[in-house]
């Protein structure tokens, strides 16, 4: 009766912990295909609100935890069943493996087979075939000393002395070499991990590089590096468009930080095809006075897409040296005012604090979303189609919306929120519809905001600047991974062969080190 009694357990826990499993396996799966069907919608009709984002980011959270309680629980259920002959085991359904990518270096490992047959003994064996089984492994970080050995030659005839010259080292009587130097960059500005996390990583693996060390490597290569900062300047500037915001960012000061802020202006021309390759450029400043932007865009005479910040207005004088700047303003800024006042899901969280939704708000949310949805179908055509598209779809619904909006405004307090919302746009309409006028123009300022994104997140990790000079050399770097990013280039491999070649490239060829002339290059080798 008492092993019974245990048998009978044994093959309630089974069936318990398999019923288990597949609840899991069956929240993991619901997860998996909801996101697949957000990111699906995403790319069919766009992003038509924030909740979208947020919600595609919850969910590949939620898919992470069910994902890991799934495989606990089949295993869990796998473990039971092989204490009972009763309940079979389950086997979770996963997503088919893509193979593995066709560059990775292959090892090949044979298991020996055995000299005789196992079940007669005989020797007489012979080969049918062979199964493969692939892993995918990675080996640790190596570290390795290279040296450079310069052999010392005398000339019998005038005894003279002669030797090969030094290896190049981005510091004087330096010791590290550039693949070294561009992931510590790499890690400092792209991955915005502080010097002294990197020293103490190294250290547990056996190599002894203080923080001020660091510090000197780092600052050596951005002095090394700034021909190229001043290259991509240039390049930035030349531009007939470009798009211009800014973040805070803390420095240090005495006693306590100061919010200083960070610049950044992105040419970016293939919304309307243009054949120039993307850039980034920024720079640091202690506040946020309308002298940096003068002084960033002194010779700049096109078009800037930004937000309605008051610093640049300067820029928009007529008579303005060498010439006024264009204004042109993004509807993503203007649009999320009104979102704010119409997001349901955010009142929803609110609970009873909530303020009511604006029903007026919620409508201007759907009729700038057309906008959007015509922006999406003629990104990347040439200046005139798009030009022409937006004359024929794109100009009647703006003419609508601010008939619209000023109707609306004309029923509504001067201290009503969704008031408020409208005066921000009809106050700069003309900044707004410019975009009908030139086909150049994007709708939003999102080129920016999307080059500042990283640096926002990088605050969380290091937390504020050391000096004012510190900002501005981060800028430089900042400069240089972000545009190698949008050259669809990697920023560690292009940086370590930067270093690697710079001393020897000559001033008139340092524009063959630009990400995308490298790029090109990097091809051509491979090809």
């Amino acid at each position: 009766m008492i092993l019974a009694e245990r048998a009978a357990r044994i093959e309630a826990e089974a069936l318990a912990a398999r019923a288990t499993a597949v609840h899991s396996s069956a929240d993991a799966m619901i997860t998996r295909l909801k996101l697949e069907i957000e990111k699906l919608r995403r790319e069919l009709y766009g992003a038509r609100s924030e909740r979208k984002a947020r919600l595609l980011d919850q969910l590949e959270m939620q898919l992470e935890d069910l994902e890991a309680n799934a495989t606990e629980d089949e295993l869990a259920a796998e473990a039971a069943a092989l204490q009972t002959q009763t309940v079979r085991s389950f086997e979770r359904r996963r997503p088919s493996r893509k193979p593995f990518p066709e560059h990775l270096p292959r090892e090949r490992v044979v298991i020996v087979a055995p000299e005789n047959c196992p079940c007669c003994g005989s020797t007489k064996l012979s080969k049918l075939g062979e199964d493969i089984t692939e892993t995918l492994e990675v080996i640790p970080r190596q570290w390795k000393v290279i040296q450079t050995v310069r052999e010392k030659f005398s000339c019998r005839q005038c005894e003279t002395i002669t030797q090969p010259p030094a290896p190049f080292h981005v510091t004087p009587r330096g010791f590290a070499g550039p693949n070294l130097l561009a992931m510590v960059l790499f890690e400092k500005f792209g991955q915005h991990q502080p010097l002294n996390r990197q020293s103490e990583r190294y250290a547990r693996e056996g190599i002894d590089l203080s923080l001020s060390t660091l510090a000197d490597q780092v600052g050596a290569c951005a002095a090394v590096l700034r021909p190229l900062h001043a290259l991509i300047e240039q390049h930035v500037l030349a531009a007939d468009r470009l798009h211009g915001d800014d973040t805070t960012v803390p420095i240090l000061a005495k006693g306590k930080t100061t919010t200083g802020r960070a610049w950044v202006y992105v040419r970016d021309d293939r919304p309307f095809g243009g054949p120039a390759p993307p850039a980034a450029l920024f720079h640091a400043s202690r506040d946020r006075s309308g002298d940096h932007p003068e002084r960033h865009l002194k010779q700049f005479t096109g078009i800037l897409q930004a937000d309605a910040y008051a610093g640049y207005n300067r820029l928009y004088h007529p008579d303005r040296k060498p010439g006024p700047v264009t204004e042109a303003l993004c509807w993503s800024h203007a649009r999320r005012k009104f979102f704010v006042l119409a997001d349901i899901a955010a009142n929803a969280r609110r609970g009873k604090t909530a303020p009511p939704i604006s029903p007026i708000a919620f409508e201007a949310v759907k009729r700038i979303d057309l906008l959007f949805d015509i922006e999406r179908d003629i990104n990347g055509l040439p200046t005139e189609e798009r030009l022409a598209i937006r004359s024929e779809r794109s100009a009647p619904l703006v003419a609508e919306l601010e008939e619209w909006i000023r109707d609306e405004r004309a029923k509504l307090s001067r201290h009503a929120p969704t008031a408020q919302a409208i005066d921000y746009m009809l106050r700069r309409w003309e900044g707004f519809s410019r975009f009908l006028a030139d086909g150049r123009i994007c709708l939003t300022n999102n080129a920016a905001e999307r080059a500042l994104r990283g640096l926002a997140l990088g605050r969380k990790s290091w937390l504020f600047a050391g000096s004012e000079r510190g900002a501005e050399r981060a800028a430089v770097m900042y400069t240089l991974i972000g545009t190698a990013k949008l050259n669809d280039v990697d920023p560690q491999a292009w940086l370590a062969d930067v270093l690697a070649r710079i001393a020897d490239t000559p001033q008139s060829q340092l524009t063959n080190l630009l990400p995308w002339n490298w790029k090109a290059q990097s091809a051509r080798l491979a090809a």
